[in-house]
């Protein structure tokens, strides 16, 4: 005798060795020895147990799931007493063995109650379980469509839309998600490589810069529309004023004027854009500037932190009266500083003189004697305000004569790709007046709230240790100044917005944006350390790429470098710190070494630089 049972899910036969009220020993299909609970067991038999099981799957095939869920009714049954019901009489030991597996294998149809024991799916629940089979069904086929279009180096304008996110915050749930990581599993490439061989990235900046937005501008980098309200008539400034900025600045946030007092003396304005006078606590604009925190710069572009309409209404372009908050400075002919005086005003700016344009004419070598012929606009100016700019170093003990000259670079690329390198001289007259006049004013003002109580976003600075963001004032030991906050930046920084809306409170005597120990203004800290140190780093990446790609276009073959430690170097004339193999242990940070350029691999941000030899110091 054979048996017919149910063991986890699946339907077995075997050959009985021996039988009692509760179990059988019997042997399977594989001879294989097995007790079998006598409920597990459904029926009988005396045929072949393989003719027995493939006739019952046969004739399981063969009944109608629909038609047996119709016949079932609304009460419990058991699988003889639906047999006889389909088949129209007793059913026969393969008949009823087909039924069971029948009602196994639908259990969206028949869910079970017992061993044996069986009560049909509501219509309803049927009908939704049904529906989902069939959604899933066109789901799955609608993934292996877009698959087979990836495959084949297509993409389909549904995956397109949604790149971005399946490459940077997937949800993994999604069918375009599904269909691409199921296409780049076929294709053994890795999500990047996939994206640029459809078609759907067009280079690796590309894909960096999605990456960048998706975290930092969830919700595009666009701007809402946030009209620019109405200010009231300022006093105006009877000053001419000019700033000094590069080329590409299209936010210009700081002007300079100098006004001749006679016996020498002059008075040194410092005017600073005023987005803060119109934008009120809580507003559009405000949740802007705090979602975005700063605009952030790379190689190939700039995401602003204002939307146009208001760079446009308070950037200190030239041409009229521009809103500002001045701080005046009177200076003696021996550069004595006099007590400044912060006013709220209308100024009027003159000149964008811009740095590329002015440079060539003021430098280290020319431009500086007060003797000599104007060769621009507000020259004479500036002649003054470096050795204004010098006295102040010299009084803060930040001065140095003979300091070697250290450079900061900038990459430029242009629509064809091709990169090439700026140098600009740190430390040069132009960038010695333009920071000591910012230092001036920054530390000015940080004092002025320390001195009334008020918090800000102050940088501070123990003897040995690390610059860092505080609400409340301290030294700032590198800058040699017993107090710094950044102010002179409201249209590129939030930081310099919120100290900003203190100072004003002072200037115009109004309730101040933050008090002490104001949750808000900690959270504002976080917000924005987090967010300019998330920007600087996409920067250096950005930057480390197109440097790698300009000594690639170049063929460069060796390179200078500065040991930084172990095996960091910094690349002679680019923006780029990597790392250098094969140089000995003993050499000393600092030390100027050859590197022989083995192979750089733009794509994977790549560089194989070997140690070749000690160059010489730089002259």
């Amino acid at each position: 005798m054979n048996i017919f049972y149910e063991e986890s899910g699946q339907f077995k036969v075997a050959s009985v060795v021996q039988k009692n009220d509760a179990t059988y020993q019997a042997d399977t299909q594989h001879g294989k020895r097995t007790k079998v609970k006598a409920n597990n067991v459904f029926v009988e038999f005396t045929e072949p147990m393989d003719v027995f099981l493939n006739r019952a799957q046969a004739v399981a095939e063969e009944i109608d799931t629909d038609l047996l869920w119709e016949v079932c009714g609304e009460d419990e049954f058991t699988a003889e007493a639906i047999a006889e019901e389909y088949f129209g009489q007793a059913p026969t030991q393969t008949e009823l063995a087909a039924t069971f597996i029948a009602l196994y294998a639908a259990p969206m149809y028949f869910h079970k109650k017992a061993k044996g024991v069986f009560k049909a799916a509501p219509e309803e629940t049927l009908r939704q379980a049904l529906a989902a089979i069939e959604r899933k069904k066109q789901q799955d086929a609608q993934i292996e469509a877009w698959s087979q279009a990836l495959q084949r180096g297509e993409m389909p304008s549904e995956i397109a839309a949604d790149l971005k996110s399946i490459l940077h915050a997937p949800d993994k749930q999604s069918l375009t998600f599904k269909a691409f990581a199921k296409a780049a599993d076929a294709l053994k490439m890795q999500p990047y490589d996939l994206a640029k061989k459809t078609g759907g990235v067009k280079n690796l900046p590309q894909y960096l810069r999605d990456g960048f937005e998706m975290k930092h501008y969830p919700q595009g980098t666009g701007f809402p529309d946030i009209p620019v309200p109405l200010l009231p008539e300022l006093p105006r400034a009877d000053v001419s004023a000019f700033s000094i900025d590069d080329d590409a600045t299209t936010e210009v946030d700081d002007a300079l004027s100098v006004t001749d007092l006679g016996g020498g003396a002059k008075r040194v304005g410092i005017h600073i854009a005023a987005p803060a006078l119109a934008a009120e606590n809580g507003s559009a604009i405000e949740q802007t500037i705090f979602g975005r925190q700063s605009t952030a710069y790379f190689p190939d572009g700039k995401i602003t932190m204002l939307p146009d309409n208001w760079i446009a209404a308070f950037s200190l372009d030239a041409g009229g009266f521009r809103p500002a908050v001045s701080i005046y400075f009177d200076v003696d002919a021996d550069f004595n500083v006099g007590k400044p005086v912060s006013r709220v005003e209308a100024v009027n700016i003159a000149e964008n003189l811009r740095i590329q344009a002015i440079e060539p004419h003021f430098n280290t070598e020319t431009g500086l004697d007060a003797e000599g012929e104007a060769m621009f606009a507000h020259h004479q100016d500036l002649i003054w305000l470096h050795r204004f700019a010098v006295a102040l170093q010299k009084a803060r003990g930040k001065y140095e004569e003979n300091r070697p000259p250290q450079y900061d670079y900038g990459i430029e690329v242009d629509s064809d790709g091709q990169v090439s390198v700026s140098r600009r001289e740190r430390g040069s007259p132009i960038d010695t007046l333009v920071s000591e006049m910012m230092i001036l004013a920054n530390s000015t003002w940080a004092e002025m709230l320390h001195e009334n109580g008020l918090p800000g976003l102050f940088r501070v600075q123990p003897a040995l240790g690390k610059v860092r963001m505080s609400t409340k004032s301290e030294p700032h030991a590198g800058m040699g100044v017993a107090h710094y906050g950044w102010f002179t930046s409201p249209l590129r920084r939030a930081s310099d917005y919120i100290n900003q809306k203190q100072l004003l409170s002072l200037i115009s005597d109004g309730l101040p944006r933050y008090e002490k120990n104001d949750a808000d203004l900690f959270a504002a800290l976080r917000d924005f350390d987090t967010a300019y140190t998330a920007y600087a780093d996409f920067q250096r990446q950005m930057e480390t790429y197109w440097s790698l790609v300009y000594i690639k276009q170049q063929g460069l073959k060796e390179l200078a470098a500065t040991l930084l430690k172990e095996d960091l170097v910094r690349i002679d004339g680019l923006p780029l710190v990597t790392r250098a193999t094969g140089i000995p242990f003993d050499t000393l940070p600092k030390t100027r070494i050859l590197l022989n350029v083995a192979e750089i691999d733009t794509e994977k941000q790549f560089a194989a630089l070997h140690y070749a030899k000690t160059a010489m110091p730089q002259s």
